[in-house]
């Protein structure tokens, strides 16, 4: 009779086992294709990067041009080529200089809002003042317009600062941009109150505080605004559209759209070349991304 019992408890575990492995399969198979279509653009630019001109001029004229035919663009390239990328790394120069003025404009907004905005959201977690919470209110309040709303206030101030067609027109609205103050508000909230008030009785003053246990514990939210920071910034199109006429000042998010049809091929291998530093800011900065999404979530 126990042994019936054994043999019989056996089997349902053999069971359970194979239920959970076809389980498990099946979970991997739908997020391995659900990954495989989110990437699939990537996968394209790639792939385009490789093809030949002709080749990219037949699959994509019905689109680009006037051609009366059916969209055919095949995943893998018939004749594989590096022409696109060697004519993009030795070639045009003025890629380079695109590339570095997306870098400038990403650099020092986001060594402005270090500057400026770390204070602020301190300021904002830390001090209780006459008017914070509607201060607070009116940052939130500024972070949810749209480009749209502010860029005739925007355009008028740069006018008379003389900063149209200047990299810092573009580099100083974004200083003072209030998305990254309320990500590091919020990372700082998160600091324990009893742990700043036993340093203030150990007799740390308030810088003391501030940069030894609020930049340390709130480097989350620091890190955080940085990595949106940096992909914000590197793909800007509206400002830069609205304020620059000097094409020489243009960055790469301006460049790229201007590139036609007989250089398709080069436009592949450069959008994949921009896209190589969105992508390593963020796997570098992932974990402090997700804290301060985290942080951002709970509750004051």
């Amino acid at each position: 009779m126990h042994k019936k019992q054994d043999l019989a408890w056996q089997r349902a575990q053999k069971r359970a086992r194979l239920k959970k492995k076809t389980g498990n399969l099946i979970v991997s198979g739908i997020l391995f294709l659900t990954a495989f279509l989110i990437s699939m653009p990537l996968i394209l630019l790639i792939c385009g990067s490789l093809k030949g001109t002709d080749e990219l001029k037949s699959a994509l004229g019905p689109v680009l041009s006037d051609m009366d035919a059916m969209v055919e663009f095949k995943l893998f390239p018939k004749y594989p080529t590096l022409r696109h990328w060697i004519e993009l790394l030795f070639d045009k120069p003025e890629y380079y200089v695109v590339f570095i003025n997306s870098l400038k404009i990403v650099a020092g907004t986001l060594l402005g809002q270090m500057i400026i905005g770390v204070p602020s959201a301190w300021a904002f977690a830390r001090f209780s003042f006459p008017g914070r919470k509607l201060l607070f209110t009116v940052y939130i309040s500024l972070m949810m317009m749209p480009f749209s709303v502010t860029m005739l206030s925007n355009y008028l101030v740069l006018k008379d600062l003389s900063l149209l067609d200047n990299l810092w027109g573009i580099i100083l609205p974004g200083v003072f941009s209030t998305f990254p103050v309320f990500i590091m508000y919020r990372g700082f909230c998160g600091i324990p109150k009893e742990l700043l008030e036993a340093a203030k009785v150990d007799g740390a003053g308030e810088f003391q505080v501030f940069f030894h246990i609020g930049l340390p514990l709130g480097s989350a939210g620091i890190g955080s605004a940085l990595v949106l920071g940096f992909l914000e910034y590197f793909s800007l199109i509206e400002q830069p559209l609205a304020f620059l006429k000097d094409r020489s000042l243009w960055p790469l998010s301006l460049y790229l759209p201007q590139i036609g049809l007989s250089d398709a091929g080069f436009a592949f291998a450069a959008s994949v070349m921009g896209l190589i530093p969105a992508v390593f800011v963020f796997l570098l900065g992932q974990d402090y991304l997700e804290k301060g999404i985290i942080a951002t979530g709970m509750k004051e």
